[in-house]
C-alpha cells in the first residue's frame, strides 16, 4: 500500500484513503486497458501492412507464370498500342487470311465469343461479306470493335480509291473502318491481274493523298501499309504527308523474324503488324515443334503457339494469328509475359538460321525483280 494511504488509514481516516486507493486503482485500470488498446492496434496494423504486402505479391504472381530461378517479370505485354492519331489498337487479332466461305463466319463468331475485338480482313480475301455477318449477328456494339480491311492493287489511282473502299464498307457493314491498308507496295493497271502501273508503283504518293481524304470524310480512322520494307517505306513518307503510316503490317515469324526492320520501326514510331506469325500454313508444324518453342511452352505451361504469339506481342508488335478452330481461336487470344531470359533465348534461336520468307508472289505476278529487294528497276 502506499505510504500516504498507509498513513490516512493509521489516522482513521477510513473513507479518504478507500476513495483515494479505489480513484489510484481506477486509474491503473483504465491505463492497463489503454496500454492494451494500443498494443492490439499495433499488432493490427503491422499485421495489415503484411496482408497488404501479401496481396500485393499474390497479385502479382497471379499475373506471371511461376517459373525456377530468378526471373525478370518486368515485362507486361500490352492489350492495346497506342496510333499517332491515338486510338488504341488491340494486340492481338484474328486473321482471316486464307479463310474460306462457310468457315470464316463460325471462325469470327468464336473469335468475338472468345474475347477477341479485332479482325483483320482484306478485299482480296474474299470473304468481306461473311465477316460483316458474323460481325453483325454477335450483336457488339461496333464502336467496341476493331474492323481492319486492305486497298488492292489494282485499286491504286486516286480515282479508284473510294469505290473499292465503298465496297469494303458495303460488305462488312459498317460505315468505317478503324485501319485501312495498301495492301501491297504494287500498283496494278486497273482490270489487269499483273500490269504494272509503273508510275504508281515507283510513287504511291497519289495512292496515299486519297487515302488520306477518306480519314478526313471520316470513312477510314487510321490508314497504313503492308509489305513494304524500309526502302519503300522512305519512299512514301519522303513526301509531305498530312497523316503519317498508322501501322506497317508485314510476314513476321520464328522463321523470317526481320529484326533490322523491327528496330528500324521501332526508332521510327512505326507500328509493326505480324501477319503468319506462326510461319503460315506451311510452316506451322515446324514452327511448334522447335526445340526451343516446346522448352519454353513446357515451363511456363502454356501451348507451343501461345510462346510464339505471346513472343510477337513482346517483341512490340500487334500479331495477327488465323485459325478457324474454335478452341484454337480462344488459345490463341491468351498471351503471357516470357521472362527475359527466355524471350532472349527465342530471339536468339530465330536470328540463328538463314531468314525464310513464305509470301512473296514476285514470280507469281511475274514482276522481273523481287519486291522485298531494296533495289527495284526504276
Amino acid at each position: 500500500m502506499p505510504r500516504d494511504q498507509y498513513e490516512l488509514l493509521a489516522a482513521g481516516d477510513d473513507d479518504k484513503a478507500l476513495d483515494e486507493l479505489e480513484n489510484r486503482l481506477r486509474f491503473n485500470r483504465v491505463k492497463k486497458v489503454l496500454f492494451h488498446f494500443l498494443v492490439v492496434l499495433a499488432i493490427m496494423f503491422a499485421g495489415f501492412k503484411g496482408l497488404k504486402a501479401y496481396i500485393k505479391s499474390s497479385g502479382q504472381w497471379l499475373h506471371k507464370q511461376p517459373c525456377g530461378g530468378q526471373r525478370n517479370y518486368s515485362v507486361r505485354l500490352p492489350s492495346h498500342y497506342q496510333l499517332p492519331s491515338g486510338h488504341q489498337i488491340p494486340s492481338v487479332a484474328l486473321g482471316v487470311w486464307k479463310a474460306t466461305p462457310g468457315e470464316v463466319g463460325p471462325a469470327v463468331t468464336a473469335a468475338l465469343k472468345a474475347g477477341y475485338r479485332h479482325i483483320d480482313d482484306a478485299w482480296a480475301y474474299r470473304n468481306e461479306e461473311e465477316v460483316g455477318k458474323a460481325i453483325k449477328d454477335s450483336g457488339i456494339p461496333r464502336d467496341e470493335l476493331w474492323l481492319t480491311s486492305k486497298l488492292w492493287n489494282t485499286f491504286h489511282a486516286p480515282e479508284d480509291v473510294e469505290e473499292a473502299l465503298d465496297d469494303s464498307l458495303s460488305k462488312l457493314g459498317t460505315e468505317y473502318l478503324d485501319l485501312y491498308l495498301i495492301h501491297w507496295p504494287i500498283a496494278f493497271k486497273k482490270g489487269s491481274n499483273n500490269e504494272l502501273d509503273v508510275a504508281l508503283t515507283a510513287d504511291p504518293y497519289p495512292t496515299w493523298q486519297k487515302l488520306e481524304e477518306m480519314v478526313d470524310k471520316g470513312k477510314v480512322r487510321n490508314i497504313g501499309i503492308s509489305n513494304f520494307n524500309i526502302a519503300r517505306v522512305k519512299n512514301l513518307t519522303a513526301n509531305p504527308l498530312k497523316y503519317q503510316p498508322a501501322v506497317n503490317q508485314v510476314e513476321l515469324n520464328f522463321w523470317n523474324p526481320q529484326p533490322e526492320l523491327l528496330a528500324w520501326a521501332r526508332e521510327n514510331g512505326l507500328l509493326l503488324e505480324a501477319y503468319s506469325p506462326l510461319g503460315s500454313n506451311n510452316q506451322v508444324k515446324e514452327t511448334l515443334s522447335v526445340p526451343e518453342v516446346k522448352e519454353i511452352a513446357g515451363e511456363l505451361g502454356i501451348t507451343p503457339a501461345q510462346v510464339i504469339i505471346s513472343w510477337h506481342v513482346q517483341r512490340g508488335t500487334v500479331v495477327l494469328p488465323k485459325s478457324v478452330t474454335p478452341s484454337r481461336v480462344q488459345e490463341n487470344l491468351q498471351i503471357t509475359a516470357l521472362p527475359e531470359d527466355l524471350f532472349d533465348k527465342l530471339e536468339a534461336a530465330a536470328a540463328a538460321h538463314p531468314p525464310k520468307r513464305v509470301v512473296n508472289p514476285s514470280q507469281s505476278w511475274g514482276l522481273g525483280f523481287d519486291l522485298f529487294e531494296d533495289e527495284w528497276p526504276y
